[in-house]
């Protein structure tokens, strides 16, 4: 095999901006439980999987999907109170956060957004030509609205995104931070509620008299679809419409748009697991705040950060994999979150095994 040419001259066709941008990535080791991605630990049950397959199988696959899947559009409008027309399908809800990007920005338009947060909008902010304003959290990585809005106002954002409850931080909103940013900016904001399932409030009873709100959803998390990639946004219908114009045509396949739509029929499911899976995550919270070296921050998602201050955190993490099979999510790189791990909730066993595990690694600094 020819080594490949020198790609210098290539790379210098790229914008510097994205150059310059880390790129979105994640080691993939097979632990024995896999907590760092923030998934349900619970599949789609059994039952279920067969009637999609079925559903699958009888489809005529050298057909295009529906343009437009008016059934799924009509059904996740009802489950908001909203007007179908006003609701936009995409390969995950990354999609939708991409799509409502590329119609706002212009060169050297301000994103004002949190940090930390999801590390995408400030990649795409920057693929698109923008210019990314962090504000950061106050004590505990609660919402500091006011200061959100201050440099909103300054820096005459195009954009404001509010992730809530926040990755990897688990902090949520005020009850009135999105009605507040809203009457005190002129930005598009986006509210990233993809993990709004597992708690905090939702900025979706806004939309009716916020034409500037996308709220955008995911069934990712909550409805254990992560393997088949399926989120929506909401928004005015006239905006709805602009955003639609990035999206790529038929961009959710047969077989996703049949899931989405038979997993929202069986809602009970979904709220049960829920409401597992929360009580898991208030337990385990309660029970990590009763180990010394570790600071446990609040969480409204289905997530856990935790702050090593005894040991380092890439001690904890390797320790963690190597020695007990439990792979977190290693965030300790962000100047913010030093010596911070991510762990994602899992089922009551892989939960006792997380605080066992930890418990274990502290005794022995």
């Amino acid at each position: 095999m020819r080594p490949p040419a020198d790609p210098a001259a290539a790379l210098n066709l790229i914008k510097p901006s994205v150059r310059h941008q880390p790129p979105y990535t994640l080691r993939a080791p097979r632990p024995r439980r896999k907590l760092n991605q923030n998934e349900s630990p619970y599949d789609v049950p059994l039952e279920l999987k067969r009637e999609i397959l079925a559903r699958v199988a009888d489809a005529a696959w050298h057909r295009y999907p529906d343009f437009t899947p008016a059934p799924l559009l009509e059904a996740l409008a009802a489950r908001h109170e909203w007007t179908a027309d006003g609701v936009l399908v995409g390969n995950g809800s990354n999609e939708l956060i991409q799509a409502s990007l590329a119609v706002s920005l212009d060169a050297g338009d301000r994103v004002v957004a949190p940090t930390p947060t999801f590390s995408l909008y400030r990649l795409l902010t920057a693929v698109f030509g923008g210019c990314y304003v962090p504000v950061a959290f106050g004590r505990d990585f609660r919402y500091d609205v006011d200061a959100l809005i201050e440099a909103a106002v300054r820096e005459r954002a195009k954009v404001v995104v509010l992730n809530s409850p926040n990755n990897p931080t688990g902090s949520a909103l005020p009850a009135d931070g999105v009605e507040r940013i809203l009457a005190a900016t002129d930005a598009l904001v986006v509210c990233d509620e993809a993990y709004q399932d597992f708690g905090g409030p939702t900025a979706v009873g806004l939309l009716a008299a916020s034409p500037r709100l996308v709220v955008l959803r995911t069934f990712s998390k909550a409805f254990g679809l992560a393997g088949l990639r399926f989120g929506y946004a909401l928004a005015h219908p006239a905006v709805a419409r602009e955003i639609a114009k990035a999206k790529l045509p038929y961009n959710v396949n047969l077989a996703t748009l049949i899931a989405a739509g038979l997993v929202l029929e069986h809602a009970e499911v979904r709220d049960a697991r829920v409401r597992e899976i929360v009580a898991t995550r208030d337990r385990t919270l309660e029970r990590l705040r009763r180990l010394d070296g570790l600071v446990v921050y609040p969480s409204a998602a289905n997530f856990i950060l935790i702050r090593c201050v005894a040991r380092p955190a890439h001690e904890v993490f390797r320790l963690l994999l190597d020695d007990h099979g439990i792979l977190v999510r290693d965030v300790s790189s962000a100047p913010e979150l030093q010596e911070c791990l991510r762990i994602s909730v899992g089922t009551e066993e892989d939960m006792d095994a997380v605080a066992a595990a930890l418990e274990e690694i502290l005794r022995e600094r």
